[in-house]
């Protein structure tokens, strides 16, 4: 159980400010009048003594206090211009931020929860105790803004009034991360005291990037307070590792929802969409993936795109789930986004009128490149390394790619052409009928299957696998990512699956709004599945066949064939399907797709039921609904074979 406020607020004990006449006399001492007019308009009494400390602890040269309005962003982007954290691209309102060569994904191994004594964590999360939290902090903060100006910001993770938003602060040294909260965040300077009135609770962020020299990203760390709901972000520039706005407070909400909102609120690492289907109706989907594995690519397919990262989820009065996406802007790797996949990201980045930045891709002449984007290449230029040329190496000899595969753009979400951007703003949020999960599974399971039962729905979640990739320092190898959203569960991976199971069975859910749960997968190929060789089975745009029939099997508009790990479409929903895309759909390849390899479907679920085996407390309906599985798997194998095509079980 996650008990709030206990233990030393560590902010509070190396800041020294615990009463808010202390708070006060501080900022007449360290802030200049008009900054002071500013704060003064917060009332909230723990936010402002939670910033008096941050100002205490890290001893900036001067404070700037962002109201969000027009005047104050632009003294951001200047101030992270004269800083040199962002330089101008040849395109109007283009900037480029290159992080260090060392820091240019999510420092998994420098991440950390703070915690205290007794308590349960998930066996997939990095802890460290509160003592020796407080040392880290009492060693390396203290005057880590020297020289520097700390800038505050007032955040809403999601619309204002939404049932399951979180107001947050951000306080940083960098005028990049302020510049990217003010893209990816509604700032909520004006609703804050009554937003942090109304959910009970607010999230406070400080991050300083300190000298900012490679030598010093050694000693960078990620900690997340859960107690205190408070995050500290040090040495580092990345935005994974900065913007706790973002993953940080999302481990945060994960954590709230599980332990204070059981069956009430889920906090998920999912996009949120929306397919047109057939006379115009709307129907909205949330899907997990984790990081490369197409989420974005999923999200935009949808002809009302709202989100591509987080979604808070509700069950409302008339028992309908709703989501909202905590973000208003996206955080996007660009490698692979091309016309062809990405069109209306591309029109974005390559047109006129969107503000974007761009971080550690490859600049010639002020306009940025990147692997996969399907035009032609430069043979030099400036990069995420420094000088680049073709053929260039690293000091072991590697070719230095154009443009680092954790490339990414910060734009507004609402730039996109399909964007719905009033949906998205609104706090009674979207209605979602579907919930999909996917990894990247080249060998197991089939493009697209549906759960029978909402047991079966949160175990497709739970047995996601993916490989690692480069949004994660020194990770390796092929990992298990129960919901894409691990990295992010702080708490005992027992009491969220316990979530899971109670919320996505709630009796709150009227009898036809119980959504579909499914699962996807892009990245089979024809060496895995009777052929040769490592070429995917399918392409990009297939997603929105995928997507499609899911749309018309939630609406009841298609059957399906029952199977061991759910319901497969049938073939000639798909081939009509695929014809809307104008593509050809043999029935061979719907073969090679869909067939069961029931060898490979028992070794994945026994892959997944040992690791379970070793995290205490696990549900036992997850172990059930396995042992079902392989048994009626079994089954069919002793009828129809080690391969079964769908064919065997019409």
């Amino acid at each position: 159980m996650l008990e709030l406020k206990k233990g030393d607020d560590i902010l509070e004990v190396v800041g020294g400010i615990n009463t808010i006449a202390d708070a006060r006399k501080l900022f007449t001492e360290t802030i200049d009048d008009s900054n002071q007019k500013k704060l003064a308009l917060i009332t909230n009494e723990e936010a402002l003594i939670k910033i008096a400390n941050a100002i205490s602890m890290c001893r900036p040269d001067s404070v700037f206090v962002n109201t969000g309005s027009p005047e104050d962003v632009q003294w951001i982007r200047e101030y992270s211009l004269k800083a040199g954290e962002e330089k101008k691209l040849a395109k109007d309102g283009h900037t480029i931020h290159f992080d260090l060569p060392q820091d240019q994904a999510r420092l998994v191994k420098q991440t950390y929860y703070i915690i205290n004594e007794g308590e349960k964590m998930s066996s997939m999360a990095k802890s460290v105790l509160r003592g020796e939290a407080i040392e880290y902090v009492r060693e390396f903060l203290p005057g880590i803004m020297n020289g520097k100006t700390l800038m505050v910001g007032f955040y809403s993770r999601g619309p204002v009034k939404a049932e399951a938003t979180i107001p947050a602060i951000e306080i940083s040294s960098s005028g990049y991360v302020l510049h990217s909260a003010e893209i990816l965040y509604r700032n909520c300077f004006s609703d804050f005291d009554s937003e942090a009135k109304r959910a009970g609770l607010f999230f406070t962020n400080v991050h300083s990037e300190g000298p900012n020299r490679p030598e010093d990203v050694p000693n960078a760390r990620i900690f997340m307070d859960r107690s205190w709901m408070t995050t500290y972000s040090t040495f580092c520039t990345y935005a994974g590792n900065t913007l706790l706005l973002k993953k940080g407070n999302h481990r945060f909400s994960v954590d709230y929802a599980t332990y204070y909102k059981l069956e009430e609120q889920l906090s998920e690492h999912m996009f949120i969409t929306g397919m047109t289907g057939p006379g115009g109706r709307k129907t909205f989907f949330a899907g997990a993936a984790p990081s490369g594995c197409g989420k974005t690519t999923t999200a935009m397919v949808g002809t009302d795109f709202i989100g591509d990262d987080l979604a808070q989820f509700w069950i409302d009065k008339d028992g309908i789930l709703r989501a909202i996406n905590p973000e208003k802007g996206i955080f996007g790797i660009v490698e692979d986004v091309n016309r062809q996949g990405d069109p209306y990201l591309m029109d974005c980045l390559r047109g006129d009128g969107t503000e974007v930045i761009w971080s550690n891709v490859l600049v010639k002449d002020g306009v940025p490149h990147w692997i996969g984007n399907g035009e032609e290449a430069p043979d030099s230029g400036i990069n995420f390394q420094g000088e680049w040329s073709k053929g260039k190496t690293d000091a072991d000899g590697k070719p230095i790619p154009m443009s680092h595969k954790n490339s990414r753009c910060t734009l507004l979400a609402s730039a996109i052409a399909n964007h719905a951007t009033a949906l998205s703003e609104d706090p009674q949020g979207a209605p979602v009928s579907v919930i999909t999960y996917s990894g990247r599974d080249s060998d197991t399971m089939p493009p697209v299957w549906v759960a029978r039962n909402s047991d079966e729905g949160v175990v497709i979640g739970a047995s996601i696998v993916s490989k690692a990739t480069a949004t994660e320092v020194g990770a390796t190898g092929v990992n298990r990512q129960p919901w894409a959203n691990a990295p992010f569960i702080p708490g005992a991976l027992a009491d969220y699956m316990q979530a899971q199971f109670t919320f996505f069975n709630s009796a709150k859910f009227s009898d036809k709004s119980r959504p579909v749960m499914a699962g996807l997968n892009y990245f089979l190929t024809h060496g895995n599945r009777g052929g040769s060789g490592d070429i995917l089975l399918g392409e990009k745009k297939d997603v929105k066949v995928w997507l499609g029939w899911l749309e018309l099997f939630a609406n009841g508009d298609v059957e399906a064939v029952e199977t061991p790990i759910g319901f497969l479409p049938k073939y000639d929903d798909l081939a009509t399907l695929f014809k809307g895309i104008d593509k050809e759909y043999p029935q061979s390849l719907y073969d090679m797709q869909f067939a069961l390899y029931v060898d490979k479907i028992i070794t994945r679920i026994d892959l997944q039921r040992e690791a379970y085996s070793k995290e205490e407390g696990i549900p036992q309906t997850l172990f059930d609904v396995y042992e079902k599985q392989k048994t009626e798997l079994l089954a069919l194998k002793e009828q129809h074979g080690g391969i079964i095509s769908v064919e065997n079980l019409l």
